[in-house]
C-alpha cells in the first residue's frame, strides 16, 4: 500500500469547496474521471455507512472515521460491492481493507488549501494520479465559477 497527496489552492471558502465536492450533482461532475455516473450514498456520521458506486452500481464500502465540516473528512475502506453482492472477507478486499482517504481544507485567508491524500495499492497510481489531477482541477473551476 501507499500514500498519495494531492494539493490545490482554490479561491473560494472552504464551505464553498466542501459543497462542491459533497452536493450530490457536483460529486458527479468531479468524480467522472475516477468512473464515469458515480455516486455517493452516505448518512454523515462517523462510523456510519458510506457507500461508493461506479454507474453499473459495484463499488466500495466505507465509513467515516473522522468529520469536521467544512474542515475535514477521513474515509475508512473497508469492503467492496460487486454484482449486488457484499464482500469484506474475499483476498482482494483483505489486501485494501482499512485504507484511508482523507481530504482536508485549510482556510488562508479567502483561499482554501484543499489537501486529499489516498491509500492504494500501487498498480492504481496512474490511474489515481489522473483521476485526482482532472478531478480536482474541476473542483477549483467549480468552487471559483461564481465565487
Amino acid at each position: 500500500m501507499e500514500t498519495l497527496s494531492f494539493d490545490i489552492k482554490i479561491y473560494a471558502s472552504p464551505q464553498r469547496v466542501w459543497d462542491i465536492l459533497w452536493t450530490k450533482e457536483t460529486y458527479q461532475d468531479w468524480t467522472k474521471f475516477f468512473s464515469c455516473s458515480s455516486t455517493m450514498q452516505s448518512d454523515w456520521t462517523v462510523g456510519g455507512q458510506t457507500r461508493f458506486f461506479d454507474g453499473e452500481g459495484n463499488g466500495m464500502i466505507s465509513t467515516i472515521e473522522n468529520i469536521d465540516q467544512p474542515k475535514e473528512i477521513v474515509f475508512k475502506h473497508l469492503g467492496m460491492i460487486q454484482n449486488g453482492k457484499e464482500d469484506f472477507d474475499s483476498e482482494e478486499v483483505k489486501s485494501w481493507a482499512g485504507s484511508l482517504e482523507k481530504y482536508l481544507l485549510f482556510d488562508l485567508d479567502g483561499i482554501t488549501q484543499l489537501h486529499v491524500e489516498v491509500d492504494i495499492q500501487p498498480e492504481y497510481t496512474e490511474m489515481m494520479n489522473k483521476g485526482f489531477d482532472q478531478g480536482l482541477a474541476l473542483v477549483k473551476h467549480l468552487a471559483e465559477k461564481d465565487s
